[in-house]
């Protein structure tokens, strides 16, 4: 090991980031267990590593003995004492190792040692990067479609990430080339596996994707209260405007219904309810329940209602399989009850 292995360190921790401290700790730590190995793990040593001099050293260290039983650990009092005559039983004498193979050791085991500080160190830049982007929306573009498994590779422009199946629109299809939108829902610090959890099925991904379509939602006229969503069928939004002359529904639909149109579009054709928010609850579970009409709604316990609509609406206000219904009632956190 010479002294390129030194400035190496200083050009990583100038260019990367990585402590010169950090790596040569990690590198005594690789010297040892390297070295241990080769001695089938018997062998005590203690490396000594000086940045000025530029140099590493490696010393076996001996346990001073009546009777050795053990020629890698232990030395006779004898022997010991013949290189210094201080030693003692007890006592430890170090030996200096010097041979060619320490010498390829050292440099393997610095080269890996570098290898691996870089590797993490480009993963903590990618997981700071995904940090500062969880719980948004970004534009990935498809590198590759596992056939087996379903699973789609992203590009996101911070690195290569997976669309598990799990987390995709049911329904959809990719093809190389094609630009999607994605929502990071995790960013793990964890050493092994994915740094990264990105989902088209979060309701989340509705949400930012509103705050990006609608600029009265970007700029805070309009506000987004609730979401509620089963990805590929049907989305309820709850929306209320700050502003007495903005209309929340008529600004999230847009002229002609081009502003849900795109968002409808991303999407892939799923449905998506524009909810008038109110403070009242009531109020907000009657419009939650459109495009039933409602009756009465009668509030008969904590987070709990009974609806009351007319014969011809309440297999559109219970919906398909309970859809609308169920919907409802996650966008208000209430229970409900229909009956005609």
């Amino acid at each position: 090991m010479n002294a390129e292995f030194f400035e190496a360190l200083d050009l990583i921790e100038k260019e990367r980031g990585i402590p010169k401290a950090y790596m040569l700790e990690k590198v005594e730590a690789a010297l040892i267990s390297a070295y241990k190995r080769d001695k089938d793990g018997n062998a005590n040593v203690r490396v000594d590593i000086d940045p000025e001099k530029k140099t590493v050293r490696m010393f076996q260290q001996l346990e001073v003995v009546e009777e050795v039983e053990n020629p890698i650990t232990q030395i006779s009092l004898a022997d010991a004492q013949a290189q210094n005559k201080r030693m003692k039983l007890g006592s430890i004498l170090e030996v200096e190792v010097k041979t060619k193979n320490l010498r390829r050791l050292a440099a393997l085991t610095a080269k890996q040692v570098i290898v691996q500080g870089i590797r993490e160190a480009e993963r903590a830049n990618i997981v700071k990067e995904y940090e500062s982007k969880r719980e948004e929306i970004v534009t990935a573009t498809v590198v590759r479609v596992d056939e087996m498994n379903g699973n789609v590779v992203l590009d996101t422009g911070t690195s290569n990430a997976t669309l598990l199946l799990s987390e995709q629109i049911p329904g959809e299809h990719f093809a190389v080339g094609d630009r999607v939108k994605v929502y990071i829902t995790e960013v793990s610090r964890e050493t092994h596996g994915h740094i990264v959890t990105l989902s088209r099925r979060h309701p989340g991904l509705v949400k930012r994707m509103f705050e990006l379509e609608i600029p009265e939602i970007a700029d805070g006229t309009v506000l987004v209260r609730a979401v509620a969503r089963e990805a590929g069928s049907r989305t309820k939004i709850a929306v209320e405007s700050r502003d007495p002359n903005v209309d929340p529904v008529g600004a999230c639909i847009g002229n002609r219904g081009a502003r849900i149109g795109a968002i409808i579009d991303e999407l892939r054709g799923e449905k998506v309810d524009i909810v008038r928010y109110s403070d009242d609850p009531a109020e907000f579970i009657r419009e939650a329940l459109s495009p039933a009409e409602v009756i009465s709604v009668e509030l008969d316990g904590e987070r709990s209602a009974r609806v009351t609509v007319y014969p011809d609406q309440l297999s559109l206000a219970i919906g398909k399989e309970g859809q609308n219904a169920r919907l409802a009632a996650r966008l208000t956190g209430f229970k409900i009850d229909i009956k005609a």
